[in-house]
């Protein structure tokens, strides 16, 4: 009888231990969903060290819908939006609970800063929340540059770096300060500028509406317009002197992605891609002189091709501009480290995780 007692006990308490262990680390797994301009986009985490930004994506997944056309057209989404949307979002939630057995705290879902503007988002919003029980979080476009630095930049490096995030309509980011008491101020970073607004800008300066396709008058108004370019890019940095004293700087963004795929041609699996301004220099001479290199490299390499299928050559030249002008207008960049945030997908997920930590000081 003790015989038995002692091995039903040992059961137990293995049985104990197996949940405890099973239970702690699913802490260290977060998912989120995040409905953008664009499609629906969903990441799963696992984080040793969010300090550190340490962690490795377990999955990711996208559906391309155009909600940003939708609302752009009408104000609002359409009810098929609606409705696909929660579908999806349904879906991917039943799936990430049952392959991770995650704990529902660290499952977040947001919903992107274009989703302010339509007249029936909360149709959308409390729709979701009906089917799966959890809140959606429409993101502030205030907060977005916040968001952005928290999640590109690792928490160990707040004090020292600075953000550079080139879209498609604007260049944002921002840095953080140290105040007394560990009290941290967050900076806000923008340029007017992004991959289309430049190139349309570009594309007005041609008077003959004929050439406005043309390529080589193109670059020929292009270098012109590198000019106000310059000009703006030196006024942002004039008026935030402290980035001077940063040594690091990250970029993410379209154009930095499409020039670490074309450029790199490599599949790099770190989180972040170390790049210079000469690579960039050298870049930018393929694009103007040696196209066809990228457009064979299409033909054969998935990631090319998707940055191909994104970017025209006038959208690449005009991202690298932009790029390029960035850099060259930094103090004393010899000095300085600068980082591609090659999994800009997962940012604002990161952004959240370090936000509930422990051990790192998002109060700014």
């Amino acid at each position: 009888m003790l015989k038995k007692n002692k091995t039903q006990i040992l059961f137990f308490i293995l049985l104990n231990l197996f949940f405890s262990i099973n239970s702690f680390s699913q802490k260290s797994i977060y998912a989120g969903i995040e409905i953008g301009r664009r499609a629906i986009k969903v990441s799963v985490v696992d984080v040793n060290n969010i300090k550190k930004a340490d962690y490795k994506i377990l999955s990711f997944w996208t559906e391309r819908i155009p909600f940003a056309d939708h609302i752009a057209a009408n104000g609002e989404l359409t009810q098929e939006d609606i409705t696909k949307t929660s579908v999806i979002v349904v879906d991917q939630l039943k799936q990430i609970r049952a392959n991770y057995k995650i704990l529902e705290e660290n499952i977040f879902i947001v919903a992107a800063p274009v989703f302010a503007s339509a007249r029936n988002v909360e149709a959308l919003t409390n729709k979701i929340s009906t089917l799966t029980n959890k809140s959606v979080d429409v993101l502030n476009v205030s907060e977005e540059a916040k968001t952005l630095v928290k999640g590109a930049i690792p928490p160990v490096d707040f004090a020292t770096a600075f953000l550079l995030d080139i879209g498609a309509q604007t260049t944002k980011g921002g840095y953080i300060d140290e105040l007394k008491d560990n009290k941290l101020e967050f900076v806000p970073l923008e340029l007017s500028f992004g991959t289309m607004t430049l190139t349309d800008a570009v594309e007005k300066t041609v008077v003959n509406k004929s050439q406005v396709n043309d390529m080589s008058t193109f670059q020929e108004k292009s270098f012109d317009y590198n000019v106000i370019l310059r000009k703006k890019t030196k006024e942002l940095f004039d008026a935030n002197p402290p980035l001077a004293k940063k040594d690091k700087l990250y970029l993410s963004g379209g154009a930095v992605w499409a020039f670490s795929t074309l450029f790199y041609d490599e599949n790099v699996k770190d989180h972040y891609i170390t790049l210079t301004l000469q690579d960039v220099v050298d870049y930018d001479a393929i694009l103007k002189n040696n196209f066809n290199k990228y457009t064979n490299l299409a033909k054969t390499n998935k990631e090319a091709a998707r940055v191909l299928n994104t970017y025209d050559q006038k959208y690449l030249i005009s991202a690298n501009n932009i790029l390029a002008t960035c850099l060259e207008s930094i103090p004393d960049l010899g000095s300085k480290k600068i980082y591609f945030v090659k999994d800009g997908q997962v940012t604002w997920l990161i952004s959240y995780i370090a936000d509930r930590s422990k051990k790192v000081n998002t109060n700014f």
